[in-house]
């Protein structure tokens, strides 16, 4: 079945009215799941409608690659734990980009012609395939097969200056020569490298604004393959795509004291000085029980709870909404203070917190929860290592000096759960772990709240 232009047309145009109505909703918690179904119903409209297009030559192909790609998105949906999701994240980043190069590559050698068509053709090269190494390599920092902390080497900025200038000149010389494959090639060489020296600098503390990044650049990529494919869909779509993750960084940047052109060419959190652990914790540290832990909660009457990683790696969401309904029940007040970078992609710690219900407006962004936590009796750290570092106000020589941080060092005792004193993502220590009014509760997160809140029912 064939339908004409402009039908298509108007289809692709609905659909991207249902996908900045779904962005719309994800704006809000009470209406993010209905945003999310727009979103889904316009992408599956596109899908259809596509699938009508009157240059489609084989449906046997396309059928298999819906089939294949299927039943891999139906299993990673089930298998991958909420922990990996931003590894996925960055792998689907970097699966976006490799499309709009893929789509482009075969438009470019089936003949593309016209200055608007190779230079679009250039422009979703460069930028998917620099999305596609660079996800990658974020992959690797947060799966922890490569070192999260920054790699590089001198005159590493300048090299990619050089590859980005002989990119883009590439791309204008394949405009007045179209045929040139070694020329095509070397974009595509040029961006590949570009995407690993853009991200290797980057430490794992920023790695969220990264993510963010990466994002914005697939959708930039999508939105050139659609100008070389004549796609109004993939135009509007990328467009919507590359624009909200831009804006999505800048917030991050903002929340991070971090600057925009850092971040665009990778040189963000380099540097600093080596930091002596063992000479910040030595004769400091005082351990604590989940006892003693409860006795402090049981006459608390403001608690706040400051989630991270280790939450997420613990699985502990539900754990921790337990514990804050004992202490509701004793009379306290309990709020969750959320850095914008806690975890290791945007909004992880809401989504986890959902997850188990916690009502939306308990959870405080850091301008609000700040100023409070002077007058908190206890503030409960759950793996949230860097976001709670004190070097970002006072060491300048520390790779993440000047980041905004969770304040949760002036609350009049601070309960930190964590396995061990291993750094964070930054690969830094932490002071707080040393000071006079912090407890080191030791263990799996998940069981030591889970300890805590039985004790606390029992007391």
């Amino acid at each position: 079945m064939q339908i004409a232009q402009h039908w298509i047309d108007i289809a692709y145009l609905a659909a991207a009215v249902l996908f900045v109505l779904g962005i719309k909703g994800l704006a809000k918690p009470k209406t993010a799941v209905r945003g999310n179904q727009m979103a889904a119903l316009g992408m599956g409209a596109a899908v259809v409608v596509t699938l009508l297009h009157h240059s489609i030559l084989s449906y046997q192909i396309l059928i298999a690659g819906l089939l294949v790609g299927g039943v891999i998105g139906a299993v990673i949906a089930l298998k991958v734990q909420m922990t990996s999701m931003p590894q996925l994240i960055a792998l689907l980043n970097g699966f976006g980009g490799g499309a709009s190069v893929a789509v482009a590559s075969a438009e470019y050698f089936l003949g593309i012609s016209g200055a608007v068509g190779v230079i679009s053709t250039g422009v979703a090269v460069l930028i998917g395939t620099l999305t596609l190494t660079g996800s990658l390599v974020a992959f690797a920092k947060l799966q922890e097969l490569i070192s999260g902390q920054s790699i590089g080497f001198p005159g590493m900025k300048f090299l990619n200056l050089i590859l980005l200038l002989g990119a883009l000149a590439a791309i204008g010389y394949l405009v007045v020569e179209p045929g040139n494959d070694l020329l095509f090639w070397g974009i595509v060489g040029a961006a590949a490298l570009l995407g690993l020296t853009l991200v290797l600098p980057i430490g794992g503390a920023d790695m969220p604004v990264v993510i963010a990044l990466l994002n914005s650049y697939s959708g930039l990529a999508v939105s050139a393959a659609g100008f070389v494919m004549d796609n109004n869909a993939l135009i509007i779509t990328g467009s919507l795509v590359g624009a909200s993750g831009l804006i999505l960084t800048q917030i991050m940047c903002k929340a991070m004291n971090r600057s925009l052109a850092n971040v665009l060419f990778g040189s963000m959190a380099e540097g600093g000085t080596e930091i002596d652990a063992d000479e910040i914790y030595r004769g400091k540290v005082k351990s604590s029980s989940p006892d003693e832990v409860a006795m402090i909660l049981e006459t608390a009457q403001r608690v706040v709870i400051v989630p991270g990683f280790g939450l997420a790696m613990a699985q502990a969401q539900h754990a921790v909404r337990d514990l804050a309904n004992a202490i509701e029940a004793r009379g306290g007040e309990v709020e969750y203070a959320i850095h914008p970078v806690a975890g290791r992609m945007p909004g992880h710690m809401n989504v986890l917190l959902a997850e188990a219900e916690v009502p939306y407006d308990k959870l405080k962004d850091m301008d609000t929860i700040n100023p409070t936590f002077e007058q908190t009796d206890v503030a409960i750290v759950i793996g949230a290592n860097d976001v709670t570092n004190p070097m970002a106000r006072e060491d300048k020589g520390s790779p993440i000096y000047g980041m905004p941080i969770l304040n949760v060092d002036k609350a009049r005792t601070v309960v930190v759960v964590k396995r061990s004193l291993s750094p964070g993502f930054a690969g830094l220590p932490n002071p707080l772990f040393a000071m006079d009014n912090t407890l080191m509760l030791f263990g799996d997160g998940k069981q030591a709240i889970i300890d805590i809140a039985t004790a606390l029912k029992e007391g």
